[in-house]
């Protein structure tokens, strides 16, 4: 594959009929045929025992809690099992690969065909002017780039991202690195997925985290999931609501596409599973129009007032409500001014079904929400997560057994990242303790996030990037803008295990640093090392590679960012780098000083499961203003559509995880071979003269600009009347850099205004 993309006639679009029942004999073939396929029988076998295992490595993939105590010996899912194949793949990408393929010929590739290239071996550079990326050695890299950091007029012309899988460990050492530096430039994946939840979840309970545990699924009774395809995304989860339904938990999907993991399951690990119907998981599926879920949460809410005057004491819990929480007053006079019948039209829903769905949530008292970025990526992300809060304090789900708030993160240690320090806004009580521990004044101005970074670049005011991990231009909004952005750095520089867009989409000058993955050995001078991440539960752990690295020119990433610190700061640094890296314990010892809730950590992690950080909303300990959870008011939005306008939602085929594309199948939604589809409503694409395969290109007009995606093919599918959904990447090109969501500046990728043309 290393040299051959895929041809045209691999990508001829084929259609099935779309799954109703997830898991099963499908994704244990599919898990076998990646893992064998890119790694062998053998060392495939091995890795698969040692995902998620006590002291094994933490999967690649997304973040959704392990079993405190007993685990299986296959703890992970076909999604885990396709990321180890990627990163454990025995193709190489080398010099000699890169001598035989210029930039310009890789830029022609797609994500998919440049991912499967393979491992990165060794530091290579692209110099200004050149047609292809040669080696170049580690001192000459680490010096080359700290000598173009130095020579920068600001610290503040540099932006420094991160991606959710890079450990702890990493992320700590980066962020002190930067900020020794002088900058708060640090955006991350975060800003671009659940920004909206922290801002959110911060404002109203104290903490822009979840509060659920995951034994809480085991102990609820009403499981509500908004905006997110477990299925495909964190299809581990799956298996924590079929155990949840066998105990009789009601479940409800809110959502503007049937998914198969939301309707059916079949555990893989599972005989009896395989072999028979599997387990039906929702009771009721509301298929709301896209962004409407705040009118119907506000006409849920309004039921449930009027169910509570009919049987007072019955269906709210006013003793959390006055005990706890402030702002209940005024919620109820804001939902007094909305029609009921009104609401429920904005939402697109049948009212029989709302009338189901509250009479569920009137007699149940442990609820759990869970949401993913169909909740987040709107102009009122924020207001749609306070809105969820507003219906769990009614009914004081909040703070209790088998109750809370559950944004399910999708890289493995995006929320770990954030914990340790990972923000480009510096809190001034970690600031100080930063200050204490190395001897040094940290910027207090605002850094750069993800959409002022790629803004701050196109202007001219920042002029070097580097990506720890990621594919900054594949996950990024407004795709030919950001590329016109990075491409007048003077520098970019990537730290990567696997070639992705963002090394063909490049500054000046490019460098690429290959880093160990994940399952690989980490051997520094004291001896192999362990790594630790933080999961949607707030349990931080160990991880622990035990692969021997596909190369001996790969670097770990704390590794990296220690002689890269050192040859920028050379001797006006306080940190003892070196000592850093020897022994990881010491980097853990610095989280300990200046991080709350990491007491005893080097000990803690180290125990089977690791150890849970502190969480007022899991504890009724508000960590807000009033020292109580809030109730907001929250509008909801207007979406005034002309006949030809349609609102689009990016979304993922099966056969990716985030902008990692394993294949070019969406098995569950009978999309197979291409990935550049727009799924429609029947009735839209009728009143448009259009039919399955039909080819159309979509624009999106904001500000006056018209923004082209090209050589799209309908596929008629059951969405709501003028919504549709296409795979990002490919129509990140469509979404406005410029709108994001009030308060979190994360981009509408979820609710973009499209017009569709078909090609003539």
């Amino acid at each position: 594959m290393a040299d051959k993309p895929i041809s045209e006639s691999e990508q001829q679009l084929k259609l099935s009929h779309r799954k109703t029942v997830a898991g099963g004999i499908p994704a244990i073939t599919n898990s076998v045929k990646h893992v064998f396929g890119e790694v062998g029988v053998v060392d495939g076998t091995r890795l698969m025992l040692e995902i998620n295992q006590f002291t094994g490595f933490d999967c690649p993939g997304c973040a959704w809690p392990d079993p405190d105590t007993y685990r299986s010996a296959a703890e992970f899912c076909e999604n885990g099992a396709k990321a180890v194949a990627e990163e454990g793949t025995t193709e190489k990408v080398d010099a000699a690969f890169f001598a035989r393929h210029s930039v310009e010929e890789l830029r022609s590739w797609t994500d998919y065909e440049l991912g499967k290239s393979g491992r990165i071996t060794e530091p290579m550079i692209l110099k200004n002017g050149s047609a292809h990326y040669e080696p170049i050695s580690w001192a000459e890299a680490f010096q080359t780039i700290g000598n173009q950091l130095q020579k920068l007029a600001s610290p503040n012309e540099a932006v420094f991202y991160t991606s959710g899988r890079t450990s702890n460990e990493a992320a700590f050492l980066y962020q002190l690195f930067v900020r020794q530096y002088g900058t708060n430039n640090l955006p991350d994946c975060s800003n671009m997925c659940h920004e909206s939840s922290g801002v959110g979840l911060t404002e109203t309970l104290g903490i822009g985290k979840g509060s659920v545990k995951l034994d809480d699924f085991y102990n609820t009774e009403l499981i509500i999931i908004m905006g997110q395809n477990p299925g495909t995304n964190h299809p581990r989860m799956l298996t924590a609501l079929q155990d949840a339904k066998k105990k009789g938990t009601k479940i409800v999907t809110i959502n503007p596409l049937p998914e198969a993991g939301l309707i059916s399951f079949k555990h893989p690990q599972h005989p009896g599973d395989l072999l028979g119907k599997g387990t039906s998981l929702t009771d009721i599926f509301l298929q709301i129009k896209i962004n409407a879920d705040v009118p119907l949460l506000k006409a849920l809410m309004k039921i449930l007032l009027r169910k509570e005057e009919q049987k007072p004491g019955t269906v709210l819990d006013h003793e959390f409500i006055n005990s706890q929480t402030t702002g209940y007053q005024e919620l109820l006079a804001d939902l007094e001014q909305y029609d009921l019948s009104e609401l429920i039209q904005e939402s697109g829903v049948d009212k029989a079904q709302v009338d189901e769905f509250a009479e569920l949530l009137a007699s149940r008292k442990k609820i759990i929400v869970c949401w993913a970025m169909g909740i987040t990526q709107h102009k009122n992300g924020v207001d749609n997560v306070r809105e969820i809060v507003n219906l769990l304090l009614l009914k004081g789900s909040i703070g209790k057994e088998g109750a809370g708030t559950c944004p399910v993160r999708g890289h493995s240690n995006v929320q770990g990242d954030r914990t340790v320090g990972i923000w480009e806004k510096l809190k001034p009580e970690f600031a100080q303790k930063l200050k204490e521990a190395f001897n040094f004044e940290p910027p207090t101005e605002d850094g750069y996030d993800v959409v002022n970074a790629i803004k701050a670049m196109a202007e001219g005011r920042a002029k070097f990037f580097m990506g720890m991990g990621g594919n900054f231009i594949s996950a990024t909004p407004d795709t030919s803008y950001t590329a016109q952005a990075l491409q007048q750095c003077e520098m970019t520089v990537q730290v990567s295990t696997k070639l992705n867009r963002s090394h063909v989409v490049h500054g000046k000058t490019a460098l690429i640093l290959p880093c160990l993955g994940r399952t690989e050995i980490d051997m520094q001078a004291s001896g192999p090392q362990i790594l630790s991440v933080e999961n949607s539960a707030g349990v931080v752990h160990q991880s622990r590679g035990q692969r021997k690295a596909v190369s001996d020119k790969l670097l770990s990433e704390p590794k990296i960012v220690a002689e890269l610190a050192k040859a920028t700061l050379g001797k006006k640094t306080t940190v003892n780098w070196d000592q850093m890296v020897n022994n990881y314990d010491h980097i853990r010892d610095a989280i300990e000083k200046t991080v709350d809730g990491f007491g005893q950590y080097n000990m803690r992690v180290r125990q089977s499961g690791g150890f849970y950080l502190p969480n007022g909303a899991r504890d009724r300990n508000f960590k807000t203003s009033s020292g109580k959870a809030h109730f907001t008011i929250n509008q909801s939005p207007i979406h005034k559509l002309s006949e030809d306008e349609f609102m689009m939602m990016t979304i993922r085929s099966h056969d990716q995880y985030n902008t990692t594309i394993y294949g070019l199948h969406d098995r569950y939604r009978g999309i197979h071979n291409y990935r550049r589809v727009v799924l429609m409503n029947e009735k839209d694409a009728l009143r448009l003269g259009l039919e399955n395969e039909t080819m159309v290109d979509l624009t999106s007009l904001y500000d006056g600009v018209e923004r082209v995606a090209e050589k799209f093919k309908v596929v008629i599918y059951s969405i709501p009347e003028q919504c549709v959904a296409t795979y990002f990447p490919e129509a990140n090109a469509l979404v406005p850099f410029n709108r994001f969501a009030h308060k979190s500046n994360q981009p509408i990728s979820k609710s973009v205004v499209i017009k569709i043309k078909q090609r003539s």
